[in-house]
């Protein structure tokens, strides 16, 4: 089986600082169906990597292929290419303040040219599915300002998934939610992977969520100083 992901001596400086090694020639291999948690201390290079991965972020050295696409060389067309293919989980949120929770989900839908050809009652009926699996069908219709932070957050998850995306690139998705949420989000994630063969890769503090991992790697300084199973 291909790797999903592919890094293989992967190293990463900010362009106005060449001296800062934010990554230093990490290698790893992560498959589809395969739901892998990223730790380490703030600054570690989690969230760098995992920009890296989703083609959110360029300049890296040495060797990234994700979904079969060469990301070292690849031009803007081809990341954004990549980018649709890839569902995003934003610490953040990332929502947009002027649409509905309904229709935040809408718009991630719509960036896909195949749910683009199923039509808006298609289009509509995947939304409210992702608002119940999510316990936020009475939440449809409520601005991001009117909603809680965990609420917020589920929004961003259900945006995220709502496509089926092949990719799933989680940065803390569970940071804003209590322990009956948070259990349910990962277990959420881990269907993805075992029944879509997705690949999940996930940064988190949470201990909470870790025994859902089919395997974890921790990151000190850049460098990966551990992979558990």
């Amino acid at each position: 089986m291909n790797p999903a992901v592919s890094l293989h001596d992967l190293s990463y400086s900010y362009e106005d600082d060449p001296l800062s090694q934010v990554l230093s020639s990490v290698t790893l291999d992560v498959l589809p169906g395969e739901l892998m948690m990223l730790t380490g201390a703030s600054g570690s290079g989690k969230t760098t990597l995992l920009t890296l991965i989703g083609g959110l972020r360029t300049g890296a050295t040495g060797e990234l292929r994700v979904l079969n696409t060469d990301l070292i060389s690849a031009q803007p067309r081809d990341l954004l290419e990549l980018r649709r293919r890839v569902g995003f989980i934003f610490q953040s949120h990332n929502l947009l303040p002027c649409l509905s929770a309904l229709d935040n989900i809408r718009m991630g839908l719509e960036l896909h040219e195949d749910w683009r050809h199923k039509g808006a009652p298609k289009i509509h009926s995947r939304c409210q599915e992702m608002l119940y699996l999510f316990g936020l069908e009475s939440k449809a219709n409520f601005m991001p300002k009117n909603l809680s932070l965990g609420q917020k957050q589920r929004i961003s998850i259900a945006r995220a998934i709502a496509s089926n995306p092949v990719l799933i690139l989680a940065d803390e998705p569970t940071a804003s939610l209590d322990k009956d949420s948070a259990l349910a989000t990962i277990s959420t994630l881990n269907d993805l992977a075992r029944q879509n063969h997705a690949c999940v890769l996930v940064v988190t503090h949470d201990n909470k969520i870790m025994e859902y991992a089919h395997r974890t790697i921790h990151l000190v300084n850049g460098v990966i100083s551990g992979s558990r199973c």
